[in-house]
C-alpha cells in the first residue's frame, strides 16, 4: 500500500505517458495543472478503453505492484487487460502513489466525449492531456460531491483571473 508521503506522482504520469497510455488528466491533479494550490493525495485519469490501451496500462503499471485500494491484504486481484475491460473504474494504490482509472466520469462521458474538450499542459516537466479548465469546472460541478465545492470556487477564481490577463500566460 501506497501512504502519501511515499507517493511520487512526477514518476507515476511519466510512466503512464512513456508507456503510451492514452488518457486525460482529471480531477485535483488537472486542477493543480491549471494554477490550483489545494493538496491532492491521488492521480486521477479518464482512460482510452481500446484493446491495445487496455493493454498498455496493464504492462505500465504492473511493475508498480497495482492492488485494489481500500481492499484487504491477500484479496484476490488479478491484474491482465481482461480485468480492465469488465470492469470501469479502479481506485488503485501503486508503488509511486494512489491512481483512479476512470473508463468515464459524471458530466463528461468517457475519454473520446472528453478529448475535444483538453489541452496539452505541462506538470513536473511532463507534457500530459488534461480537461480545459471550463471543462473540469463543469464535471466536478456535475460529481456534487461536497468536497468539491470548495475546489470549484477555487478553480473559478483562477478562471476570471485567466480571463482578466492582459498578457498570455503560455509565450
Amino acid at each position: 500500500m501506497s501512504d502519501v508521503g511515499a507517493a511520487n506522482f512526477e514518476a507515476l504520469l511519466r510512466a503512464l505517458r512513456d508507456g503510451g497510455v492514452e488518457f486525460i488528466l482529471v480531477g485535483g491533479m488537472a486542477a493543480t495543472a491549471h494554477g490550483s494550490t489545494r493538496l491532492t493525495l491521488d492521480v486521477d485519469i479518464v482512460y482510452r478503453r481500446t484493446p491495445d490501451n487496455l493493454q498498455r496500462i496493464v504492462t505500465t503499471l504492473k511493475p508498480r505492484s497495482p492492488y485494489l485500494r481500500g481492499a484487504p491484504a491477500g484479496l484476490p486481484f488479478l491484474w491482465d487487460a481482461k480485468t480492465l475491460d469488465r470492469g470501469l473504474n479502479f481506485t488503485l494504490t501503486t508503488s509511486l502513489g494512489d491512481l483512479d482509472l476512470l473508463g468515464e466520469i459524471t458530466g463528461g462521458g468517457g475519454y473520446d466525449d472528453l478529448l475535444p474538450h483538453t489541452g496539452e499542459l505541462q506538470l513536473f516537466g511532463i507534457a500530459v492531456r488534461c480537461l480545459k479548465l471550463q471543462k473540469l469546472i463543469a464535471v466536478k460541478r456535475a460529481a456534487g460531491r461536497p468536497k468539491d465545492f470548495d475546489g470549484i470556487a477555487h478553480l473559478e477564481a483562477i478562471l476570471r483571473e485567466q480571463a482578466n490577463d492582459v498578457e498570455p500566460r503560455d509565450k
